[in-house]
């Protein structure tokens, strides 16, 4: 059997792809040789001191290394260890005696207006509670998202009710790693991973001024404001992968201030939308002209 190497968009994680299937339906991640114990070639490879972490899927065996070595001086004698195990008929991983019925996931990619966003959709609820994370430390509710943002290229993620977009920096392309974060986000949720712990988002001010606890004390005009924007505004931003929250109104400059979430934080045509969509909307529908919409990116 031979090895066939290839590399990935993270530099320290190198796949090692097989010409046929070594699971079924099934994914794996070790992070030392101990969580190892039902993949022999895992705990194996794990005797390597700049092993880091080795996930084994579908045809490939990818592994993560630490930085005291170069793939380029490591990755062929990798290879030849690995095609040696097998060759000798060496097990990859053991059978599971109590296999647990995995739900099958759907997950495709929708363009958004925003072109450093994509939006994933999932065929399953995700959350009732709408997250922005900037970066990984702020994803700590979210074991999905502090993944991804191990992926170089992700800049921020949103997760709302079955969705998730995700920003790129623009320094690749979409084209490059579609499949790679659709691939992982269908295993990750497959694999019984936590999206987001909804127990853990701590809501912000912005937030909590929609919450219907705080609703009933805001000014007649804001609530009137808030209304339109979940009525009408809401389902459309979402369909774009994005979110719009309201955070004030001022009456005396007539002045409503929203925030930008998603995919709508930062696109292009998001003051375009703001003032021949929003600004109308609310002018029209609250029957005054000089209302002024602001966008405040999240």
């Amino acid at each position: 059997m031979k090895i066939n190497i290839k590399e990935t968009q993270n530099p320290t994680i190198l796949k090692f792809e097989f010409p046929e299937f070594i699971t079924q339906n099934e994914s794996f991640e070790f992070k030392n040789i101990d969580e190892a114990k039902n993949s022999p070639l895992a705990q194996q490879l794990f005797y390597l001191p700049f092993v880091k972490t080795v996930y084994i899927s579908g045809n490939f065996i990818a592994i993560e290394r630490y930085s005291i070595v170069e793939w380029s001086d490591v990755q062929e004698d990798v290879a030849e260890q690995i095609e040696n195990f097998v060759n000798n008929d060496g097990v990859i991983v053991l059978p599971n005696d109590n296999p647990t019925k995995k739900q099958p996931i759907t997950v495709y990619g929708e363009t958004t207006p925003n072109p450093a966003s994509l939006k994933f959709v999932v065929n399953k609820a995700l959350t009732k509670t709408a997250a922005e994370f900037k970066n990984i430390d702020e994803a700590k509710p979210s074991p999905l998202a502090q993944e991804l943002f191990k992926f170089h290229y992700v800049k921020e993620i949103f997760i709302a009710e079955n969705y998730i977009s995700v920003t790129k920096y623009d320094s690749i392309s979409w084209d490059e790693i579609t499949l790679e974060l659709r691939t992982f986000i269908k295993q990750f949720i497959e694999n019984g991973g936590t999206v987001i712990d909804e127990s853990q988002i701590v809501n912000s001010e912005k937030q909590e001024k929609q919450q219907i606890k705080n609703f009933d004390n805001l000014d007649t005009t804001s609530q009137q404001i808030i209304n339109i924007l979940e009525e009408y505004v809401k389902p459309a931003v979402a369909a774009d992968g994005g979110n719009i929250l309201f955070d004030s109104y001022d009456e005396t400059e007539k002045r409503v201030k929203v925030v930008l979430q998603g995919a709508c934080n930062g696109c292009p045509s998001s003051t375009f939308t703001l003032k021949s969509g929003i600004e109308n909307m609310l002018k029209d529908m609250l029957n005054d002209k000089d209302i002024v919409v602001e966008a405040l990116n999240g």
